[in-house]
């Protein structure tokens, strides 16, 4: 393996480890307020659907709202089964079963 490759991987290591390494480091040794924390827990679920609503409702570089987007109905009609099942497992199976009925359906 050339060294030039060896150094690259472990800069790649160091840059991407000490973001996340520097904070726990310093925020283990505090108290942290509850109403931080509470903010904190919000976190996933806001990159979460960052990620997600995009890819859900473009398409073909369009917003698509329309009953012929048939994520958009797998996401409306998955949802309420997340909610009720609270398993996230089970979710997705559920999703990718509705979907698969919804393109056999629609398309």
């Amino acid at each position: 393996m050339d060294k030039n490759y060896l150094l690259l991987l472990l800069g790649m290591a160091l840059v991407t480890y000490l973001p996340r390494f520097m904070p726990a480091l310093i925020l283990s040794k505090r108290n942290i307020p509850e109403v931080l924390v509470k903010f904190l827990n919000y976190i996933p679920v806001s990159v979460l659907s960052a990620l997600l609503f995009p890819s859900i409702l473009v398409v073909d570089d369009k917003i698509n709202i329309s009953p012929s987007n048939t994520l958009l109905l797998t996401s409306i009609l998955t949802f309420p089964l997340a909610y009720k099942m609270k398993n996230m497992f089970l979710t997705v199976i559920a999703g990718m079963i509705i979907i698969v009925i919804l393109n056999r359906i629609l398309f």
